[in-house]
C-alpha cells in the first residue's frame, strides 16, 4: 500500500475545495438548470431548497437518466457549444422538459465537511463512483467542491486552489 506524502495526509476539504460554488434551486426547470451547466461550464451542482440548504444533486447523469426513461436528447448546433464537449452533452435545451428540478435530482448527497482529510474525500468518491464532493457547513449549505481533479493537482504538487 502507498502512503501518502506528510503535507498531502493533512490536507482537508478546506485547502482543495473551489468557491463558492454553483448551486440549482430545487424549484428552478430542469432547462434552467441545464442552461446554468452550460453557462458554468459544470458537469454538477447541488441542489438547495429556499433556505439555502442542499437537499440534492444534479448532474449531467441525470440528464442522461430523463433522456433513457423515454425523453429525447436532440443534438444541439455546435457553432455556441464548446468544442471538447461529447455530443450528448450538447443538446437542445427546448427538448428539455420544464419539470422543477427536484423532479431529476439525485438525493443520495455525498457530501463532507471542511475537516474531512484528503484520504476519506478520495475514498468518499472511489466508493460511490463520483468524481465530485460538496462540502458543506453545519446547516447543510453548499460552501465548496472537491473534484477529483483537485485532488490529483494536490498529489501532483500542483496549488489546489489553481
Amino acid at each position: 500500500m502507498l502512503t501518502l506524502d506528510h503535507s498531502l495526509a493533512t490536507l482537508t476539504a478546506a485547502d482543495l475545495m473551489k468557491h463558492p460554488v454553483v448551486t440549482i434551486p430545487e424549484d428552478m426547470s430542469l432547462r434552467a438548470a441545464a442552461q446554468t451547466f452550460q453557462t458554468e461550464q459544470i458537469s454538477g451542482a447541488p441542489v438547495v431548497n429556499v433556505e439555502g440548504r442542499c437537499v440534492g444533486v444534479l448532474s449531467n447523469t441525470d440528464f442522461l437518466k430523463w433522456a433513457e426513461a423515454g425523453g429525447t436528447m436532440q443534438p444541439a448546433h455546435a457553432r455556441t457549444q464548446p468544442e471538447f464537449c461529447s455530443e450528448w452533452q450538447v443538446i437542445d435545451l427546448e427538448m428539455l422538459p420544464r419539470d422543477e428540478v427536484r423532479h431529476h435530482m439525485s438525493i443520495d448527497v455525498v457530501c463532507c465537511d471542511m475537516r474531512e482529510p484528503l484520504t476519506r474525500l478520495a475514498r468518499k468518491m472511489m466508493d460511490a463512483h463520483i468524481h465530485r464532493i460538496f462540502v458543506l457547513d453545519t446547516y447543510r449549505r453548499p460552501v465548496g467542491v472537491v473534484s477529483t481533479t483537485d485532488i490529483v493537482a494536490a498529489v501532483a504538487g500542483l496549488d489546489p486552489g489553481a
